[in-house]
């Protein structure tokens, strides 16, 4: 390998270590949602599946919540401290919760105590992923090179799904492994402990990936001026409003369309549409490995085309189809049917989550960056994705379960309005390092 390799070699090597990295914290968070047809019986006893779902997924919010304060805290840290430190700690913190929740009796053996550790852990959890997307998208997105930008930050959300997958597949190979029973008394714990046992791999992938050349420019021009690294701050961030005002209105519909076609399609699938648990966490898999294909693809596109083509098909395809397909959905009997409508949703969405991380941090400038993206997207994430679950049980139980189709399809029409206001950031990032 010549000298000119060796740099590239080693960018992609860091890309690569904080993507796997990426992959160990949202299989944590994600098992939460994946395993709570299972375990939610055991935190809240009381009621029927759907109000045990509702107060499962109303924990669920809870972590989401806690989100944008995590999204100060690390954001802040990491662009005083450095993206890789942050990246670091959030993995600890989010493994740590998970065993929490693995180590934690039910409601029949410490009563009203049980579902309060599960608060605590999860809002633990909520401040740990509050600032893992921030400090993942800008390391991502300052360690790519210009021209080929939306295809490596694209990796951010391969990872992610990659987390749902295996989650996922933890479940389908319980679900066929131990009967129902067990699963629920005690087999919905082995994730939560594979979690906390993952975080030795991951801490060692994060503590040997390389500074993005962005934070060590601005640590070198403060060690220059004498003076302590500056941004990350709220006052900072308030010099940018357009900006931040922006990552809410894209996050709005994105984050809102996201959830509700991946975290929330098990549960809807089993509980509007009929189908068995097993068939249901199969169709949701099954969809999701197309989905974390699309994303490369998507995000190579976008380095082709631009970022606002690509936006702008994910508000004008969304904002027509969601109603449609979820009334397809409701009423389709055949796995099939529903696997191609589930697909059909993602494939749009697509066009968002392969670009979200990275379009959001060519709006900031380098001090602020991690601070940028990851609180204007916390606090729209927390708002929509967050309750997405929780607002869909709620209209279900009042009967107006077809209102939660609309309001997904509202969201995305707002998002899309900014999307046709904002510049076209592949060709006016800040970020200025290649």
């Amino acid at each position: 390998m010549d000298d000119e390799q060796k740099p590239m070699a080693r960018r992609i090597g860091s890309i690569i270590g904080g993507s796997v990295g990426n992959l160990v914290e949202w299989f944590d968070w994600y098992v939460y949602a994946s395993f709570s047809l299972y375990f939610a019986k055991a935190f809240f006893p009381k009621g029927d599946q759907t109000a045990q779902l509702l107060s499962a997924a109303a924990v669920f919010a809870v972590g989401f919540l806690m989100r944008p304060v995590g999204a100060w805290m690390m954001g802040a840290y990491a662009d005083r401290v450095g993206r890789k430190a942050a990246l670091t700690l959030s993995m600890v913190m989010m493994c740590g919760g998970s065993l929490v929740i693995a180590l934690t009796p039910g409601y029949a053996t410490i009563g009203v105590v049980a579902p309060i550790i599960l608060v605590l852990a999860r809002m633990f959890q909520g401040l740990s992923v509050g600032g893992e997307y921030g400090a993942s998208a800008t390391y991502m997105s300052e360690m790519a090179s210009a021209k080929n930008r939306g295809f490596w930050t694209s990796w951010q959300y391969v990872t992610l799904i990659m987390g749902q997958l295996l989650a996922l597949a933890t479940l389908m190979v319980l679900q066929a492994t131990l009967p129902e029973s067990e699963l629920e008394s005690w087999g919905w714990r082995i994730p939560f402990f594979m979690g906390g046992a993952l975080a030795v791999v991951a801490f060692y992938l994060r503590s040997s990936i390389d500074e993005t050349p962005a934070f060590e420019q601005l640590k070198a021009k403060a060690v220059e001026d004498n003076l302590p690294p500056k941004g990350g701050t709220i006052s900072a961030l308030l010099a940018h409003p357009s900006e931040a005002l922006m990552v809410i209105g894209m996050t709005m519909g994105g984050s809102l369309a996201f959830y509700a076609f991946t975290t929330y399609m098990q549960k809807y699938l089993h509980n509007t549409s009929g189908f068995s648990k097993e068939a249901a966490t199969s169709i949701s898999a099954l969809s999701l490995v197309l989905f974390m294909v699309l994303q490369p693809v998507a995000g190579w596109m976008s380095d082709k085309v631009g970022r606002k083509p690509m936006l702008i098909a994910f508000g004008v395809l969304g904002s027509v189809c969601t109603v449609p397909i979820f009334n397809a959905l409701s009423q389709t009997r055949n796995e099939m049917t529903a696997l191609i409508l589930v697909c059909a949703a993602l494939a749009i969405i697509s066009s968002y989550t392969s670009i979200s991380a990275v379009v959001k941090a060519e709006l900031f400038p380098a001090h602020v960056r991690t601070l940028g993206v990851a609180l204007p997207y916390a606090l729209a994430n927390s708002i929509f994705g967050g309750t997405a679950e929780y607002v869909a049980l709620w209209l279900k139980q009042g009967g107006h379960e077809s209102w939660f189709y609309l309001y997904v399809s509202a969201c995305i029409a707002l998002s899309l309005l900014v999307f046709l206001t904002m510049p076209d950031t592949r060709d006016k990032s800040r970020i200025n390092e290649d």
